[in-house]
């Protein structure tokens, strides 16, 4: 039985402050690591004489165990002490992290991703759920915001900051690994002294391991079909079917154990009710479509519009205003208001415009043009993607925030790789289509040049490179046609939630079983 304690004291605003500090700190650092190593990683597997399959599980290896383990680590925070989990996640994440920038071959960097894959996985979740637990949703709301620029800032900024690294002799490749290194031992030895939970102690915690060891397994086998799909093999083959098959069956399986055991991994009872099942899947949209088309502008102004990989960075900055600005201030006026749906719906429909202005841009399109559609993207990210967070952790009591918050992330996470996938399997093809229409046109036979495949454009004869830059910057306009329609049903999902309010309590009211909670209309 769940010994009977006390309702927690709600922690002042400066208390809470000074906590967030270090819970930001580590934030940034498990969301900066993969952002800082995208723009490194050729020179990285060049200098290991890595090879491209090797290249791809590095990217892969993390991904996979960020993503499955994020439920897990959320329901470890319903059962154990949230401060103890929390710094053993740092732990982990600190160490693969130091040990990523000592490798010597592929093969342990490889490995050495997973791990700091199941460390950023926790923290990410962990994080939000320890918010949860210090503050009321009504409350939440206004933190909101620093959670929003501290994901705005690493975004945009790691890339930004990994370019530097890579280019500075005297640093190398290896501090995109021993960054997070300090950030997480200051972070550690700051919540050690400000970050004070009230914890339940519980005598009959039981982990659910079947219904974990199901969910990862088929959540990994669905990623990694994710993965390779429309490079390794076609959308529609026997491989397709394999992993397809084998992940509705194991992901049906967990479903099963998840309804009938008593601590569930994922809180499929929750998920039912209507306002938790909305918010998650307008969150999975809004993952889709932000992570999944945002992820193409680097490439864009890259290789479409011949700029650096610090100047491309610098040219999504209107993005990471927008998600600054929008967040913090929807999450102000969440606090005073107590109302959570007008900023969601707002949000997604504000996503949809600036996805929609994107899905009209050709490889000469203006920036101030670009600049103006970002600024839309990250705004309705910042409006709504948090803000979805609550409407899940408004609906459910403190013993299940933490499976509540890691399903949410789950399927946010899931829908950024997801669409990531798709819309890279669309670029290739729509590129591969317009680099051979070019070619014809100038008379040559692409099956017969190779080299319109390289993107070393420096390499190329000018007319095969302008063929190049041309077909990636027309291509691109499609995917963000693709992700205005995603986000478009992220906008109709939220036009279905119910207008509740913010409860101004951390915990959340018993009530009776098979009743769902009762929360005030706004």
């Amino acid at each position: 039985m769940t010994a009977a304690t006390a309702a927690p004291a709600p922690m002042s605003h400066r208390e809470v402050l000074r906590a967030l500090s270090g819970l930001l700190m580590v934030l940034f650092a498990a969301m900066v690591s993969s952002t800082v190593v995208s723009v490194a990683l050729p020179q990285i597997v060049g200098d290991l004489e890595g090879t491209q399959s090797q290249y791809t599980w590095v990217v892969t290896a993390t991904l996979l165990a960020s993503t499955a383990s994020t439920p897990v680590w959320g329901k470890l925070a319903d059962l154990f002490d949230k401060k103890r989990l929390l710094q053993i996640a740092i732990v982990i994440f600190a160490t693969a992290s130091l040990l990523c920038g000592l490798v010597e071959n592929t093969g342990q960097l490889i490995a050495l991703r997973a791990v700091q894959g199941l460390g950023m996985g926790a923290l990410q979740v962990l994080v939000q759920v320890i918010i949860g637990a210090m503050v009321s949703p009504k409350e939440r709301g206004r933190y909101n915001g620093y959670l929003g620029g501290v994901m705005a800032v690493s975004t945009v900024g790691g890339p930004l900051l990994g370019g530097a690294i890579t280019d500075t002799d005297w640093l190398g490749w290896q501090w995109c690994f021993f960054l997070a290194v300090p950030i997480c031992i200051a972070a550690f030895a700051m919540l050690s002294r400000t970050l004070h939970l009230a914890e339940t102690k519980r005598t009959d915690v039981k982990v659910d391991y079947l219904g974990a060891t199901l969910i990862a397994a088929g959540v990994s086998l669905l990623l990694l079909w994710v993965t390779f799909v429309g490079n390794d093999f076609d959308w529609i083959s026997w491989q397709t079917a394999v992993m397809v098959a084998g992940s509705v069956t194991l992901l049906g399986s967990a479903v099963l154990v998840e309804t009938k055991v008593r601590e569930p991994v994922v809180p499929v009872h929750v998920l039912k009710r209507r306002d938790p099942a909305l918010a998650t899947v307008a969150s999975l949209a809004v993952g889709m479509a932000m992570f999944g088309g945002a992820v193409f502008l680097g490439q864009y102004f890259q290789i479409s519009r011949g700029f650096s990989p610090t100047e491309a960075g610098l040219l999504t900055i209107p993005m990471m205003f927008g998600v600054m600005i929008a967040s913090a201030i929807a999450g102000r006026l969440v606090s005073r208001s107590g109302k959570v749906k007008p900023y969601i719906v707002a949000g997604t429909l504000v996503l949809t415009g600036g996805f929609s202005m994107l899905a009209t841009i050709d490889h000469e399109t203006n920036l101030v043009f670009m600049g103006a559609g970002m600024f839309l993207v990250g705004t309705g990210v910042g409006m709504s993607m948090q803000n979805l967070v609550l409407v899940v952790q408004n609906s459910v009591p403190l013993r299940e925030l933490g499976a509540a918050s890691g399903a949410i992330t789950f399927f946010r996470s899931l829908g950024g790789t997801i669409g990531v996938s798709v819309l890279g399997a669309v670029l290739a093809d729509q590129v591969a289509d317009k680099i051979a229409d070019g070619l014809a046109a100038l008379g040559i036979d692409a099956s017969a040049s190779s080299g319109s495949s390289s993107l070393n454009l420096d390499a190329m004869p000018a007319p095969i490179a302008e063929i190049v830059r041309a077909a990636y910057g027309d291509a691109t306009g499609h995917l963000f046609l693709i992700s205005a329609c995603i986000a478009a049903a992220g906008f109709v999902a939220a036009l279905f939630l119910s207008p509740v309010r913010l409860r101004e309590t951390v915990d959340l009211a018993e009530t009776p079983a098979g009743e769902e909670p009762a929360l005030a209309n706004g």
